[in-house]
């Protein structure tokens, strides 16, 4: 009787650390997630189908209130620097820049940031990435809690940080005025269509 051994299957990556973002141009398209925090490789999974459906929702709904003049996208590239690449779940842009951007959108394109925290991802989006928007001189951050709700953490920047959060929980309506007048309870998000 024939045994097989388990095997286990390996991305192999080009390029060193700390990694550039041209490094990860050239980085296999493997069904992962890769960005870039000063050279430092940073691996997620495709979002999970909740994540996605909160994604698809608030990209709805800010459409839906923004201006002509700008426009909600989801999952875009945002190069900061050369060792320095975040794929945010959703930014608002002006929309002049949609139609001129290439590859990878600026910071001083994004004037919105958003990340919906996952298992795999809440260290980053609680912690690391609240920073480097705000050292990348992103005007509003919102992280969207699933587990609290969920519950919606708005950031403005205040010089080169972002002040403490206002918290919009589930069953409450957000009234937000940046970047334009939007209105929303953050547990719609996460409920059923119909």
């Amino acid at each position: 009787m024939a045994t097989t051994e388990p095997t286990t299957r390996r991305t192999v990556l080009p390029g060193e650390p700390p990694f550039t973002v041209d490094d990860l141009l050239k980085f296999p398209d493997d069904g992962n997630r890769y960005e870039l925090f000063n050279g430092s490789l940073l691996v997620s999974p495709a979002p999970l189908p909740l994540h996605q459906r909160v994604i698809r929702r608030l990209e709805s709904i800010l459409d839906g209130a923004s201006p002509d003049e700008l426009e909600p996208l989801s999952t875009v590239n945002l190069r900061v620097g050369d060792r320095d690449f975040y794929i945010p779940d959703l930014v608002v842009v002006p929309t002049e820049s949609v139609e001129s951007v290439g590859l990878m959108f600026g910071p001083e394109d994004v004037l919105l940031a958003v990340e919906v925290v996952s298992p795999s991802t809440q260290a980053r989006d609680r912690g690391f990435k609240t920073e480097a928007y705000a050292a990348a001189g992103i005007p509003v951050y919102w992280r969207i809690e699933l587990s609290e709700g969920p519950a919606l953490y708005v950031y403005r920047l205040d010089g080169d940080a972002y002040e403490s959060p206002v918290v919009h929980k589930a069953g409450e309506l957000a009234t937000l005025s940046t970047p334009f007048e939007v209105s929303f309870d953050p547990g719609e998000l996460v409920k059923r269509r119909g």
